[in-house]
């Protein structure tokens, strides 16, 4: 029951905060006064300022989920860890951006998770970077030193481990939460390898204050993998199913929009704070439009085999329970 006390705690802390970070993402209040007695959904979204979390933050702005008679209750965390405790608890019905094996793994010890779409496949957006004055220029000089990740379970600590595996060289994986933490522990010298993803970062390394030494697409095996998908809490996804279905055929006309649209990268960009053309490059350079389809399912025999060696599943899921853990609400692409 170790996962369920720790679920409550990060519930309570998502429901301290969540009205400050969505004031600092700009949500608008007239979406936060509706009615929400039509199928309200509660979410939770780690890391709400990277590109491929953004569908449900814009996609209301846009009046989409309005559209699917929906109203989104969202809340904000420092990852994808936290933002499994809170699903896992109850206090949200969906959670988005969730590592694959943490919630995997969650999901074999009883935790009720569900895999209702995918949110990355691959990791071409996350990076690993040090300051521009620090000695090491790549992963092979950091031996013993201390690397970020988000939280335990994130798929940041995936990589991490990955990127440990691939090298043969032994680092201190630290969890420092979100980008921006990450950023303010490395330039103190509390840190000396970060994480980041776009937007954050980019200005910082064009200008030459930090120096990009490994991606997270370094790690051979994660390349086509489902790396991070879309869960729900079982019982909401039994108790709310057609609203579920209804926020995922949402969702995935959102992203549409998100790639057509310059409106949503404006609006993205406002809600940030970064310049128009940091949010382009962010979106056209890090996230190609079909690694984030949330009907797309790739390698999961991979995703399996390197769960098991990093410890996050003792053994592999049968086909009964791949399953019930895999419920996508979408159809495959012909």
């Amino acid at each position: 029951m170790e996962w369920l006390i720790s679920a409550r705690g990060a519930a309570a802390r998502l429901r301290r905060s969540a009205l400050l970070i969505a004031a600092a993402l700009a949500l608008p209040v007239a979406a936060q006064a509706q009615d929400t007695s039509r199928d309200p959904l509660k979410l939770a979204v780690g890391a709400p300022q990277n590109w491929e979390n953004q569908p449900a933050a814009l996609g209301q702005q846009a009046g989409i989920f309005k559209k699917h008679g929906l109203v989104l209750d969202l809340l904000f965390t420092q990852g994808s860890g936290e933002t499994m405790q809170a699903v896992i608890a109850g206090s949200v019905d969906i959670g988005t951006g969730v590592g694959t094996y943490g919630s995997m793994g969650a999901f074999s010890k009883g935790a009720p998770v569900r895999a209702i779409g995918n949110a990355t496949t691959g990791a071409h957006d996350l990076y690993w970077y040090v300051r521009a004055d620090s000695p090491i220029r790549s992963l092979k000089d950091a031996a013993g030193k201390t690397i970020a990740f988000s939280t335990v379970g994130s798929s940041t600590n995936v990589i991490v481990l990955g990127l440990m595996k691939e090298t043969g060289v032994a680092l201190k994986p630290t969890a420092t939460g979100s980008p921006g933490n990450t950023l303010t522990a490395v330039m103190s010298g509390q840190i000396d390898i970060g994480w980041s993803s776009p937007p954050l970062g980019v200005e910082a390394l064009d200008e030459g204050k930090i120096g990009l030494i490994a991606r997270g697409s370094d790690v051979a095996s994660l390349r086509d993998q489902t790396v991070r998908v879309i869960i729900a809490n079982a019982n909401a996804l039994a108790q709310k199913k057609d609203a579920i279905k209804r926020f995922m055929a949402a969702y995935n006309e959102t992203l549409d929009w998100m790639y057509a649209d310059d409106k949503a990268l404006q609006l993205y960009a406002e809600a940030v704070k970064v310049p128009f053309a940091i949010a382009k490059r962010s979106r056209d350079e890090f996230y190609p439009k079909d690694n984030l389809r949330p009907n797309r399912l790739s390698g999961v025999d991979a995703a399996m085999a390197d769960a098991i060696a990093l410890k996050f599943l003792a053994a592999p899921l049968g086909k009964e329970q791949l399953g019930e853990f895999f419920q996508y609400q979408l159809p495959p692409t012909p």
